[in-house]
């Protein structure tokens, strides 16, 4: 069996990586910026940190923030028209998963004009073209979506997310520097560091797993579990260890997919706009219980990873272990429990929608419409 790997070109890591910017521009000889970035980041000055330098270095850029927390086609489509106005030659995309998901969107209809309907690009879209050349600068620490070769965007009409996977669409630079992610309030810090940890444990788990991909997650695993707590009361070390841990899991899950707690978090975003490492955060250890006689002795790697002592516990007593670890961590950072607004009308459509999500099929157990209607009841 053949497995691929596909990974950024060039990533730097580490405290002031954004000064690395100016000379990768001059390097490259590119003339403007199309700067993708969240709204509420340029009203708190974090845009500002990388708009800076270019300023400093007089080099040209213009700013495009109208976007969403749960990114939509609408944005795609007015950022793919605010790009060809702005007449720039590059992408830099500062943010979490919304800004980056929406340049990389953005950058692939430029340079693949047939996908114009954002809706061709679901799935595995056979793009001929690179994406724009992009510097992605996160500023949480959770999607890795400057690390992944996939992105997702949210039809409101048909209150759905859906997932685009394309080699095409990863940034060409990865700038992953902790101080762009000090700024972080506490409850974004616990739950993109909840996705980080459900995009290593589903990786770890998912049916393509294969041993390049576990060496990865199961130090990702590591990482975002001794250091979310700190990041979370702002501590230097956690902020550094989830920058980390965030990116190092980026890199194998997006060779070997997910499972059902992203297809199930990404139908509770199109539906009730949750939040979605909140809802990755909810639904991991229900998935984990529901997923754990097909996982051999990965559970007992996930609780060590975790720094549970296993010795002496059987394979039910790891399991569980690894579960409540996963749970505990969970509480620890604020996340809730139950959803509030789920209702038992909305069950079928929301197990419908998440059975038909691209993540399914990765799960390591089979599933069906009436199992995932169940797990969805377990947050009521």
């Amino acid at each position: 069996m053949v497995n691929r790997f596909v990974l950024n070109g060039v990533s730097y890591h580490g405290k002031g990586a954004i000064q690395e910017i100016p000379g990768i521009i001059k390097g490259k000889g590119l003339k403007k910026a199309f700067i993708a970035t969240d709204p509420e980041l340029v009203k708190f000055g974090v845009t500002r940190k990388v708009t800076d330098l270019l300023d400093k270095n007089g080099q040209a850029y213009e700013v495009y923030s109208d976007i969403k927390p749960n990114p939509t086609i609408e944005n795609v489509k007015s950022g793919v028209e605010a790009y060809k106005k702005s007449g720039a030659d590059y992408m830099i995309a500062i943010g979490g998963g919304s800004s980056m998901d929406t340049g990389k969107a953005i950058g692939i209809i430029i340079n693949n004009p047939e996908f114009a309907d954002v809706r061709s690009l679901e799935g595995v879209a056979p793009t001929k073209n690179h994406t724009v050349f992009t510097i992605a600068v996160p500023t949480t620490a959770g999607t890795a979506a400057e690390a992944t070769i996939n992105y997702v965007i949210t039809d409101v009409e048909k209150k759905r997310k859906f997932v685009c996977v394309d080699t095409n669409d990863i940034p060409d630079i990865a700038i992953v520097d902790p101080d762009m992610m000090s700024t972080m309030p506490e409850g974004l810090t616990a739950a993109t560091g909840m996705d980080a940890l459900t995009h290593a444990i589903e990786g770890y788990t998912t049916k393509a797993a294969w041993e390049l991909a576990d060496c990865l997650n199961l130090e990702a695993i590591r990482l975002i579990s001794r250091s979310l707590r700190k990041a979370v009361k702002n501590e230097a070390d956690g902020r550094e260890g989830m920058a980390l841990g965030q990116y190092v899991t980026g890199m194998a899950f997006s060779n070997v997919g997910l499972g059902i707690a992203h297809s199930m978090a990404h139908t509770l975003g199109a539906v009730y706009d949750t939040p979605h490492g909140v809802a990755c955060a909810m639904m991991l250890p229900i998935v984990m219980e529901y997923n754990q006689e097909t996982t051999g002795e990965k559970y007992k790697d996930i609780a060590e990873a975790m720094g549970i002592d296993t010795s002496g516990m059987d394979q039910a007593a790891y399991r569980k272990a690894a579960v409540d670890a996963v749970r505990q961590l969970s509480v620890d950072v604020g996340i809730p429990t139950k959803l509030e607004a789920l209702t038992e009308e909305d069950l079928d459509f929301l197990a419908e929608s998440a059975y038909a999500d691209a993540c399914r099929p990765g799960n390591p157990k089979e599933t069906s419409v009436a199992d995932l209607k169940e797990l969805f009841r377990k947050l009521m």
